[in-house]
């Protein structure tokens, strides 16, 4: 069994709250495992009966019907009886669609609230959550269904638990070993669950692409009725093949023409890569000018939601440790619930008599409240050049706000002069409170 302490812990602090849980995330994440298993394991040790946990899983055939959501309604009714609690489970409820009211004169509506023709599941859900003996929990693989439309759709009754693919302390607690291989070995394949329980390398590489062709392009095609799947194959190789790095949908277009000999538009290209962001596949850090407080629009940095996805989709081509260990940081900080941006630190210098400005680049803004933490993922500062090319922008930020070098492998917590924390991946991922230390 592969634990998710953390996640499982969230569900139990939010039981019984008068709100919609809704578990969002990647498909093939372990959604459904951590609702329908281990959170419903937990509730039977709580001594709540099978009968009294409703589960519907809408990708199921058995289930299809219930899609409809006046079918589900009704089935839901037709599950519980009097004032007894009932905990109701929900999976992909995205896969719901909309259905056209028969008492309502279309003529009478203004084309601006033609939405209100129809029932979809944001009615049913609002009305099943008003009943009291009801706790209710869905899980969604497209955020803009879910968590964008959570405060409009569910008038601030819904709150989000978006699961990650396994980190990399849950992936050492489940595979033990050496630390070090432990490592080399998730920087490679990841943490889908799925692929973390496979044994063979071969299958896993199988797994991790099939994911991508035969679920994810799949998905994004049925659901915007998308018939261009080239254009979005070299899109998502392109964002894939450099992750982190400063890009906009021009320059994406620029480069996707260069491999299609096709022309698109920038346009075209942000709602692609807006599909692929919905579907949690990638993930864009805004970037923050630290001294004059502000965001910038563009350029901007996109990462991978797992990194074995991203590695298997290029066929373990470009294996750039150095980008993979930077993404492999981002999103263990938004797994441990923070908010974080990419900082831009602006330097002065002067050069023949001539006054310059740069921009220099903190990797992670690690935001705290009123308080701050910035990071650098660097892979090696061994030599006294990369130490000072990395601690140049943390030392330039003006500000006294804990800043972190991270470098590879097993290095223990060491500080120098000026109080830049150094310390190993390997730690930093494994030990939870490595910020706060």
């Amino acid at each position: 069994m592969i634990k998710r302490d953390y996640y499982l812990n969230r569900l139990i602090s939010k039981k019984e709250n008068g709100l919609i849980k809704i578990i969002t995330g990647i498909r093939r994440c372990g959604k459904s495992y951590l609702l329908f298993e281990l959170y419903k394991s937990y509730l039977n040790s709580t001594g709540i009966d099978d009968t009294h946990i409703i589960q519907i899983q809408l990708d199921k055939k058995s289930f299809e019907d219930y899609r409809n959501p006046n079918r589900l309604y009704e089935y839901i009714l037709e599950k519980i009886n009097g004032k007894e609690k009932f905990y109701i489970f929900i999976d992909e409820i995205q896969l719901c669609y909309r259905v056209k009211k028969d008492n309502v004169d279309e003529a009478s509506v203004p084309e601006e609230d033609y939405d209100l023709l129809y029932t979809t599941f944001y009615d049913i859900l609002n009305d099943l959550m008003s009943r009291k003996n009801l706790d209710i929990y869905v899980t969604g693989s497209n955020s803009r269904l879910l968590s964008k439309d959570v405060a409009t759709n569910f008038r601030d009754r819904g709150v989000e638990i978006q699961l990650y693919p396994l980190s990399f302390s849950e992936y050492y607690e489940y595979a033990g070993g050496d630390k070090g291989d432990a490592w080399e070995e998730y920087m490679t394949f990841g943490g889908m669950p799925l692929a973390v329980l496979e044994k063979d390398e071969k299958e896993k590489e199988k797994y991790l692409k099939e994911l991508f062709s035969k679920i994810y392009i799949a998905d994004i095609k049925e659901r915007y009725n998308l018939k261009d799947e080239e254009s979005l194959s070299v899109l998502i190789n392109v964002l894939l093949s450099s992750v982190g790095s400063l890009t906009n949908p021009h320059k994406l277009n620029n480069t996707i023409e260069s491999h299609l000999h096709a022309k698109l538009s920038d346009h075209t290209v942000k709602k692609y890569m807006d599909y692929l962001e919905d579907a949690f596949i990638i993930k864009k850090a805004d970037r923050y000018d630290i001294k004059g407080k502000r965001y910038l629009d563009f350029p901007s940095k996109y990462y991978v939601n797992d990194i074995g996805l991203r590695n298997a989709r290029l066929n373990f081509r470009q294996q750039e440790r150095t980008h993979i260990m930077e993404n492999i940081i981002f999103n263990e900080l938004l797994s441990r619930g923070y908010s974080v941006d990419v900082g831009v630190v602006q330097v002065s210098s002067t050069e023949n008599g001539v006054q310059k400005k740069s921009n220099l680049e903190i990797d992670f803004i690690v935001n705290q409240g009123f308080n701050k933490i910035y990071i650098q993922s660097a892979f090696s500062v061994d030599d006294a050049e990369k130490r000072a090319q990395e601690t140049r922008p943390l030392l330039n930020s003006g500000d006294f706000f804990k800043k972190i070098v991270i470098v590879n492998g097993s290095q223990k917590r060491t500080a120098d002069e000026n109080g830049i924390i150094y310390i190993g991946i390997i730690p930093f991922l494994l030990e939870k409170d490595s910020l706060e230390k």
